[in-house]
């Protein structure tokens, strides 16, 4: 006879909650796994499948003599393994940048920068359609942020305008701004060119979250920054190995000032176990494949689609 633990009851006010939603037709369930065409993933170049991807993972721990399961603790303790280093080195290279800090997920990577970069009197600018997981960032933040209209440099600068002259900007506060290459909902792209201008021009701080352009736009699909070569006018990037890349986790590319900061002060970063050497393996090998011939190929099928849908 199957006997049930006790379980204590659940609390009045979350259960009127999720009636709601389910009154709404917005209750949320975890999908059922089917082997149906892919229309809705975020694997767009189908790499998360890619049996290259898979071999060659294999065979580079193989290689290294790695055979753990786990990283065994945080990057500040016993899990930074030796394939984090290589890794981050060849995002630097890639990507075009001075240094890179690899984080569990986008998720991480956002909530870890704009809650401990922004400081307190400083202001945070985003768009009005930005990612939720750099909204809860902002919000555990100390800074004061304001949206602005989605992709409308015109409506930024009005908003920057009155907020600086409403708070009277002290002489030592950072301006903030952020947005996405490419808006995963909508599918569209904003000016980066005149907004990276305009920051490089009044000395604000861009920060350009290239989670759905990286492994599509770009040469080897290195991300719409890069391709617009404008690297250099952007304060921190941040790339995602969850989307076309096929994998899991992220990272921040930036100065090195920047990542020693993140390393100091970022608690998602500090406070989590690394990922998994195997993981680690299996963004180096997708990023390697990016390069070859039958990546570049990949990549342009994907762009036809893209732009046949849009």
């Amino acid at each position: 006879m199957l006997h049930l633990a006790y379980m204590a009851e659940f609390p009045k006010k979350l259960q009127k909650k999720l009636s709601e939603r389910k009154a709404q037709n917005a209750f949320r369930r975890l999908p059922t796994p089917h082997n149906l065409m892919d229309f809705s993933s975020n694997d767009y170049l189908g790499l998360a499948k890619n049996e290259a991807i898979y071999a060659d993972t294999f065979q580079l721990l193989l290689k290294k003599g790695i055979s753990e399961n786990g990283a065994s603790g945080s990057r500040l303790l016993t899990g930074n393994h030796s394939l984090y280093a290589e890794l981050e080195t060849r995002l630097c290279e890639f990507h075009a940048v001075e240094s890179a800090l690899v984080f569990n997920s986008g998720y991480d990577a956002n909530l870890g920068f704009f809650s401990a970069v922004p400081q307190r009197g400083d202001f945070v600018f985003y768009d009005e359609l930005i990612h939720a997981s750099i909204r809860d960032g902002i919000k555990m933040g100390n800074a004061k942020s304001y949206k602005f209209k989605h992709n409308d440099l015109e409506d930024l600068k009005s908003k920057i305008l009155l907020s600086l002259q409403a708070e009277s900007r002290s002489t030592d506060c950072e301006v903030y701004i952020v947005t996405e290459s490419v808006f995963s909902m909508d599918g569209d792209t904003p000016d980066l060119k005149a907004m990276s201008d305009f920051g490089k021009k009044e000395g604000y701080h861009l920060i350009i979250d290239e989670a759905h352009a990286i492994g599509v736009f770009g040469k080897n699909g290195s991300g719409i920054v890069q391709h617009m070569a404008i690297q250099d006018a952007i304060f921190a990037r941040i790339v995602t190995f969850g989307k076309s890349i096929g994998a899991h986790g992220a990272a921040i590319i930036g100065s090195k000032a920047l990542v020693d900061y993140l390393i100091n002060f970022s608690r998602s970063f500090i406070y989590t176990t690394a990922l998994s050497p195997h993981t680690i393996a299996t963004i180096s090998s997708a990023y390697r494949y990016l390069g070859t011939q039958e990546g570049e190929s990949t990549e342009g099928c994907y762009k036809i689609i893209f732009l046949v849908l849009n």
